[in-house]
């Protein structure tokens, strides 16, 4: 199948033409900045660009949000729109601001960050950064934010790095259930026009605090198929396209393809709450009818390792402080077990592992029927928990920086991103344990065994690690990749 695809590239080439025509700015008075940037990203916003869900990654690629921190190529806090930021006691931190503008010309003052921060707590649902959090922001004079968490929470710099807790000027919650980040953020483009789930601009915001960005603005497409993603760099529609399939990866210029290693992981979510995998034993004998190093060498043509954990070979320090799971049922005999197998085909490789995966599944003895959509049309039925498993690719980093933060997020009784509605006490014990830690080793170690407690109980299956490929036109210079995904386009971004 995969053989055909670049004769349908060219098939659907003409469909895109004219789709990244430059928009907003003046071309010609912005020459001599560069041009403008035409970029295709994979995922149409799912929640009307909310900050304080999936969407909120899409704004922090483009430039548009930032938090009080970011992360650093090493995955420690680094500074944003706090200068600074010290520990008071076990639960309260105190972060100084930098003087800063908001996109619609107010001043970056700390009761405006409160504000921001607070909304962001009462989000519903939780911002995964969030998971198990409670905390209060309120303004110190003139500079500072002292915010107080309910519990000791000595990663909080790291949590406050997540795209879900971007801050935003006082306008953005005028409505009061929604935050809206059209001209109301931080970063160096600013988000001027949405068209719904198909295209979005963004001009420079030239009162940067980091400095003028080189880039006139941004013209973002929202384009779920990859081939097509991978067509329009080919054809010179765009300059940007994230997440090309892999096999289409050599029918582009060795030149114009960036593989970059990721804390991503491919999983297979098992519906624990309702159905079939509600039994363990059934868990057990879908997770032993897996064989992943398939996946990895035939549908990821090697851009992937097979499936080691939650954590993969990107979080460097996991492979050493891994442990075998943690009270595993024995597996069951499926019998002809009828079950319903979702993905989402924004990122190709998904519906390709599905139909293994029903291959595999159905050859162990189960009848397994395959639903493929789109991600925005999906998230809210998998999250209901509609369907008995779940094939998604999910960065453990991206929520907090801090790998606690996807344990919660995704495991616990009360994580907001449960796509296995998994609710085990001791699974809830383990995460807690970890969060607790503070020594950075001792949390490492805590967070592996909290691993080994959740993979033991089948909810999650690890698939593929991945290395996610970029295209990148030559002429470009400045593509900000990330193993945490969370950046693309910056102030020296330009073409």
């Amino acid at each position: 199948m995969r053989r055909i695809r670049p004769l349908l590239a060219l098939v659907l080439a003409p469909v895109l033409a004219g789709c990244f025509a430059s928009g907003g700015g003046d071309a010609a008075g912005d020459s001599q900045d560069g041009s403008r940037l035409r970029v295709a990203l994979a995922f149409p916003p799912a929640e009307s660009l909310s900050p304080y869900g999936a969407d909120a990654t899409i704004l922090s690629r483009l430039g548009v949000t930032e938090g009080l921190t970011a992360l650093d190529a090493n995955g420690a806090a680094a500074p944003a729109l706090a200068a600074s930021w010290r520990r008071e006691n076990d639960r309260t931190w105190l972060f100084t601001l930098r003087e800063a503008t908001f996109q619609d010309g107010t001043a970056v003052t700390p009761a405006a960050v409160a504000t921001a921060l607070t909304r962001a707590a009462q989000a519903e649902p939780a911002p995964a950064a969030l998971a198990g959090v409670t905390f209060t922001a309120k303004a110190e004079g003139g500079t500072g934010v002292r915010i107080t968490t309910k519990n000791p929470d000595p990663v909080l710099p790291l949590r406050l790095s997540s795209p879900s807790l971007a801050i935003l000027s006082a306008k953005a919650y005028e409505k009061k259930d929604k935050a809206d980040p059209v001209g109301t953020a931080t970063g160096p483009f600013e988000l001027t026009k949405v068209t719904g789930a198909t295209a979005a601009t963004l001009d420079r915001y030239d009162d940067y605090w980091g400095g003028r960005a080189q880039a006139p603005g941004i013209d973002v497409k929202f384009v779920a198929d990859g081939t097509a993603r991978a067509s329009a760099l080919r054809t010179n529609q765009v300059d940007l396209a994230e997440a090309i399939p892999v096999a289409q990866a050599a029918t582009l210029d060795k030149g114009t393809r960036e593989a970059t290693a990721t804390t991503r992981t491919t999983s297979l979510l098992l519906n624990t709450a309702k159905g079939p995998f509600k039994d363990a034993a059934l868990r057990a004998a879908a997770r032993q009818a897996v064989d992943t190093s398939v996946l990895a060498e035939d549908v990821y043509e090697g851009y992937a390792d097979a499936g080691a954990g939650i954590y993969g070979p990107a979080v460097t320090w996991a492979a050493g402080k891994r442990t075998e799971p943690v009270g595993r049922a024995k597996a069951g005999k499926p019998d002809g077990t009828r079950i319903t197998l979702a993905t989402y085909d924004n990122r190709p490789e998904l519906p390709e592992v599905a139909q293994v995966l029903k291959q595999q599944l159905e050859k162990a003895g189960f009848e397994v029927t395959l639903e493929v959509r789109e991600y925005a049309r999906l998230e809210s039925d998998a999250l209901d928990g509609e369907f008995d498993a779940f094939v998604g690719a999910r960065n453990s980093l991206v929520d907090t920086g801090d790998p606690v933060g996807v344990l919660a997020g995704d495991y616990t009784c009360d994580g907001g991103y449960n796509l296995a509605l998994l609710c085990d006490k001791d699974v809830d014990r383990a995460v807690a344990k970890a969060a607790d830690a503070a020594d950075t080793d001792e949390r490492q170690d805590a967070v592996m065994a909290a691993e080994a407690r959740i993979l033991g109980t089948d909810a999650v299956v690890p698939l593929v690690h991945q290395r996610i490929i970029t295209g990148v036109v030559t002429s470009v210079r400045g593509a900000l990749l990330d193993p945490y995904e969370r950046t693309l386009v910056g102030i020296g971004t330009r073409r």
